[in-house]
């Protein structure tokens, strides 16, 4: 078990109508100017726009609002609202949505305060002098990046990432039946995207952390029993508040405590969708196949530890290998089961992008930690991603 520091001052406000201690949160931050980010008019169908509307006017607050966000999302529109923050004066940003929203509030909330480029947070690792606070209605369950210390963007070209404890969100209010409508593929590309988080974090070279081997398994265990629920009765309240509430604890970093996690995948995915502007989620469930496949013949240990734990596969009638084999199989199956695509001949991917995607991935060296990826190795697993 290797030495740690975990940090994380997000408060939780989980529940059923939770969203009406909104009032209350934002006074505790004395907010004079809120920008509010979110994608489509679904924050007025579910009562979630008057709430805040009542609390910015109980409160005094000056509010102003976007709601052009978008999956995958952009830093021309970040650049836009970071301009418009700085005129209206603005002290809180307040995200309502996924990852997407959330990702696009921080990086606002980067950008604001700061005398050059945004964007530079992201492509040159600037750190940050101020930052403004972030809070987070969440109404899908699936990034985590309503308690995580990080953010994506995309320039259309490249997909980057920024982490920093600064921009943890004050607060992250959920109550799992704002998810309740969501299109089943957003239920169930999120559900994959939660996942991919806890199996990032699993296969770890470590090999003394049992602590959180044992609570990552539980999480997988508890995710992959509420997707069933889910696919029996999409209206499952219960399942649903279990799995946002997975969603937060798969990426708030605790689970990070006594071992490096891999994120060689997530690099791998990255570069797909920003070159084919894909859904994270089921990209994920792409490159997890395909990784798990090559990892299988490199390096099978953790793999194999995870197929025997979670899905049952005996070391006594399996060597490492096939184990590890099995677990790939085992996760294709799930992702097929909750109706996602698994190879990139079905999202219509084909070649001729790999090297480049994969010099791009390696810019600064090799990707991941487990088991560390170089070019080649990429272009590999893309090519095994390709295999139906």
């Amino acid at each position: 078990m290797i030495g740690f520091e975990y940090y994380n001052p997000a408060k939780i406000v989980f529940g059923e109508e939770s969203e009406k201690k909104l009032a209350g949160l934002l006074k505790e931050y004395h907010v004079t100017s809120l920008l509010l980010v979110y994608s489509g008019d679904f924050i007025k169908s579910l009562g979630i726009y008057s709430v805040i509307e009542e609390s910015a006017k109980e409160l005094g607050i000056h509010l102003i609002e976007n709601g052009n966000v978008v999956p995958n999302p952009s830093i021309d529109l970040v650049r836009e609202l970071v301009k418009q923050g700085k005129q209206e004066q603005v002290d809180f940003v307040l995200a309502v949505g996924g990852g997407s929203s959330i990702d696009t509030a921080k990086a606002v909330a980067l950008g604001i305060p700061y005398d050059g480029d945004v964007w530079d947070f992201f492509e040159k690792g600037v750190s940050p002098g101020e930052v403004l606070p972030i809070g987070v209605i969440a109404t899908t369950a699936s990034s985590g990046s309503e308690t995580s210390n990080a953010a994506i963007l995309s320039s259309g070209e490249w997909k980057l990432g920024f982490e920093d404890d600064r921009i943890i969100p004050k607060f992250a209010i959920m109550n799992p039946k704002f998810t309740v409508g969501l299109p089943a593929y957003q239920t169930f590309v999120g559900i994959a995207d939660v996942l991919s988080h806890l199996l990032e974090r699993y296969f770890s070279d470590e090999k003394y952390s049992d602590t959180t081997d044992y609570l990552i398994e539980g999480a997988i265990r508890a995710l992959l029993v509420n997707a069933d629920r889910l696919l029996k009765d999409p209206k499952d309240v219960n399942a649903r508040g279990e799995i946002q509430w997975l969603a937060s604890v798969a990426h708030n970093n605790f689970l990070d405590a006594g071992r490096s996690a891999d994120w060689g995948s997530h690099r791998i995915e990255h570069e797909l969708s920003a070159q084919y502007n894909i859904t994270h989620g089921e990209g994920m469930a792409v490159v997890t196949v395909a990784w798990t496949k090559y990892v299988a013949d490199k390096k099978p240990w953790r793999l194999a530890l995870l197929a025997s734990r979670v899905f049952g596969a005996d070391a006594y009638d399996y060597d490492e290998k096939e184990r590890a084999l099995i677990l790939s199989e085992k996760l294709e199956a799930f992702y097929k089961k909750l109706g996602l695509k698994t190879n990139l001949t079905q999202l219509g991917i084909d070649d001729k992008d790999f090297e480049i995607m994969a010099k791009r991935a390696t810019r600064n060296g090799s990707v991941g930690h487990y088991e560390p990826l170089d070019a080649g190795a990429i272009q590999s697993i893309l090519n095994l991603a390709l295999q139906k």
